[in-house]
């Protein structure tokens, strides 16, 4: 049974006690802020880890105006308030791993799944899919839930679950009901039910579903208007995984990203993957380099890219020119052209917001896209505006007739607007085009390098994130504008959000066939069958895709997988983090001795994919290198196979595999070998690739060699 567990949609319900310490929270002086404590694995010595708590905080702080939350079903910690000296005194506490401040982070289809060859009818478990768990829909015919499920239906006000929704848990909230639609579309991408003649005011329309329509769904909501407490999510991923979940997606992360020990998303989902449960998590909407904030190995790490269909919305001059600009726009308006206005010439005197009867019935011309938002509030027709970002690639739903430019086309207008003592627009109705190079990541996709952990690469694959249309809550405003008074079933979001849901659906479906897989072997899978990207359409290359854009079909048969066992971790904790051996033992619950002979460089984690950075020189000058890299992987194809290895060729560098040939006798057989890339370095970056063939399957890992200071090229 796989159980996908939609942190995004979610939030989580506290025990009642804790929750009657946190209405105190009114009380706490302001020199006391929130802390997370993390203590590592549960320890069975301690019968109730609560009490535990209180006792720990007694030694420091006065607990009845402290405590907040304590995590006591799956790992070990709890929330608190603590002043500066009181954290310091926490953290040399023998039983503590680390003490961080809580932070809030950020939230980060029609067509998406024919796009990635995976079509409505292909083959299934119809039993396995039934018993997955991923939102708040039909559940005609579906049985009751799974034996496995230890979780409830805990929605609160105005919330009911069914056989679909399975359960839910909110925090911080009056009921676990989606009121920003943010849960509800990535739950559906994931998990939706199939649904014909779905579209956001007719655009997009088509076959609505997600990757495992028999799947079920469980919601916790972590997250308001304002954002995502990490107290809360460190408790949402301590339910789950007592809940019993095998998948969790997470579109949420930070705006940086955060050493392993301090970051409670890497925190939450280690103690998942202890537990057999695989972590997607979305990369992050910072579109810059170095800017991936999703960097644990245990974690798949999602970017965004392109499908095959785009939405544009184009702007008609008065002289007969035709622009295309990008929005998500529903509304027709009624006649073919309408009075232009500029908007710095139409402010109110002494404001820079626009006066009301000086835009009634016109289009507004707006430096910033921003300045669509000011026109609706205004009362405006229309606005358009110039894009914002390097690349108009994305589409966002409007509250108004709008249209977001290029300069240079947002340049034309301006020049028409001059030129013309009249000027006139109109603004269409947003169609369909079919965008030729795709798969291509978009310009907002969070990139690497991993700043904290540089030898494994990140993000580990892409999945579609762009202007995908899925369920939407009809409580929420579909252009995130309070005065946009629209309610709707279904609507189009673009973000990294919206690739992650797309992967752990994929993952729900490999999980479904193949039960007993490890939360490695499906990570493997995923990325060892991906598409090859176009280098061309994306300058960062494996920085910005990873292994490649994900072919869900492939991945279910995959041949090879690079399985990472607990002791890998361990070992690469060792030799990475420097940590000691009590540290390493809190966090695993193991006997952990962290030995010369026990560590092992984060290149040599058995990782599907082969990164390292080497030292920093500079920019015209041209080094030898040499970098070796040993992995193991497991026939999951044919018993009797034989691999032959196949590598990507360049004048820069030159690859040898010892042995270049694996012969396997039986499924689960494990065979080791050797990866020795050498060469000159001349750029920033080599982007090379390791293929095992035998003829049947393609298992594919990138090899990237990159310089120390590649993010300030």
């Amino acid at each position: 049974m796989a159980v996908i567990f939609n942190l995004k949609f979610s939030s989580i319900l506290l025990v009642l006690c804790v929750l009657a310490l946190t209405n105190h929270s009114h009380a706490i002086d302001e020199e006391r802020k929130l802390y997370i404590v993390y203590m590592g694995n549960l320890d069975e010595k301690h019968e109730s880890p609560l009490s535990h708590h209180f006792n720990i905080l007694q030694e420091v702080v006065d607990i009845r105006q402290s405590l907040v939350r304590s995590y006591s079903r799956s790992f070990n910690g709890f929330a608190a308030y603590l002043t500066p000296q009181e954290q310091e005194k926490l953290a040399d506490h023998e039983e503590v791993v680390s003490v961080f401040p809580a932070k809030t982070f950020q939230l980060q289809t029609t067509r998406s799944w024919d796009f990635m060859g995976f079509p409505e009818n292909v083959h299934r478990n119809p039993m396995v899919e039934s018993d997955t768990i991923i939102g708040s829909f039909s559940d005609k015919g579906f049985g009751p839930p799974p034996k496995k499920w230890k979780g409830a239906c805990k929605g609160g006000s105005n919330f009911t679950c069914n056989n679909k929704l399975i359960g839910a848990r909110f925090y911080d909230f009056d009921s676990a009901r989606d009121v920003v639609g943010h849960g509800t579309h990535t739950a559906s991408t994931a998990a939706g039910s199939i649904v014909k003649g779905a579209s956001f005011y007719g655009i997009a329309e088509g076959i609505a579903r997600g990757a495992v329509p028999s799947s079920r769904i469980t919601a916790y909501k972590v997250c308001s208007e304002s954002g995502c407490s990490s107290a809360n999510i460190l408790a949402a991923f301590d339910d789950a995984i007592a809940d019993g979940v095998d998948l969790i997606t997470i579109s949420i992360g930070g705006n940086t990203p955060e050493a392993l020990q301090i970051d409670p998303i890497a925190i939450g989902s280690f103690h998942a993957s202890q537990k057999g449960i695989l972590v997607i998590q979305s990369a992050g909407n910072s579109g810059s380099q170095a800017s991936v904030g999703s960097v644990a190995p245990w974690i798949l790490t999602v970017a965004a890219s392109t499908i095959d269909r785009g939405i544009v919305t184009k702007v008609a001059l008065g002289n007969g020119s035709i622009l295309t600009g990008k929005s998500v726009n529903s509304f027709k308006l009624k006649g073919t052209t309408f009075p232009l206005v500029y908007g710095k010439e139409v402010r109110a005197k002494l404001y820079t917001c626009l006066q009301n009867d000086l835009v009634k019935g016109k289009i507004v011309l707006c430096d910033r896209l921003r300045g669509g938002r000011e026109a609706f509030r205004a009362g405006a027709l229309g606005s358009i505006g110039l894009s914002e970002g390097i690349n108009n690639d994305v589409s966002f739903v409007v509250p108004l007739s709008a249209s977001a430019l290029t300069k240079a086309d947002f340049s034309l207008v301006q020049s028409y607007f001059s030129s013309t003592k009249a000027p006139k627009v109109d603004i269409l109705p947003s169609e369909s085009i079919q965008n030729l190079d795709a798969p291509r990541v978009t310009s907002f996709s969070s990139k690497g390098p991993n700043s904290i952990i540089p030898d494994i690469l990140k993000p580990d694959v892409t999945a579609p994130g762009v202007e995908i249309l899925a369920a939407f809550s009809p409580k929420a405003s579909p252009s995130d504008d309070p005065s946009d008074k629209r309610s709707v079933k279904y609507s189009i979001l673009s973000g990294t959000s919206m690739s992650c849901p797309h992967v752990a659906g994929a993952a729900a479906y490999i999980k479904s066939l193949h039960p007993n897989w490890s939360p490695s072997a499906i990570k493997s899978a995923l990325m060892t069958t991906a598409w090859k990207m176009n280098m061309e359409n994306n300058q960062d290359a494996e920085f910005a895709y990873g292994s490649g854009h994900i072919y869900p079909v492939k991945a279910v048969d995959p041949g090879l997988v690079y399985e990472i066992m607990q002791e890998d971790y361990i070992k690469m904790l060792c030799g990475r983090l420097r940590s000691d051996t009590s540290t390493l033992r809190k966090i695993f619950g193991v006997n952990v001795n962290c030995s010369k002979g026990f560590k092992i460089n984060p290149k040599d984690l058995n990782y599907p994919s082969m990164t390292v950075k080497i030292s920093s020189f500079k920019s015209n000058q041209i080094i030898p290198f040499e970098e070796k890299f040993i992995r193991t992987v497991t026939n999951v194809g044919r018993a009797n196979s034989t691999y032959k290895a196949k590598t990507s060729v360049s004048s820069d560098y030159s690859i040898n595999v010892n042995p270049s040939i694996l012969t396997f006798g039986e499924l689960n057989e494990k065979k080791t070998f050797e990866v020795t890339i050498s060469g000159k370095f001349t750029g920033i970056m080599i982007s090379a690739a390791l293929e095992w063939s035998d003829g049947v399957h393609n298992v594919r890992s990138p090899i990237v060699i990159y310089k120390r200071n590649v993010m300030e090229n």
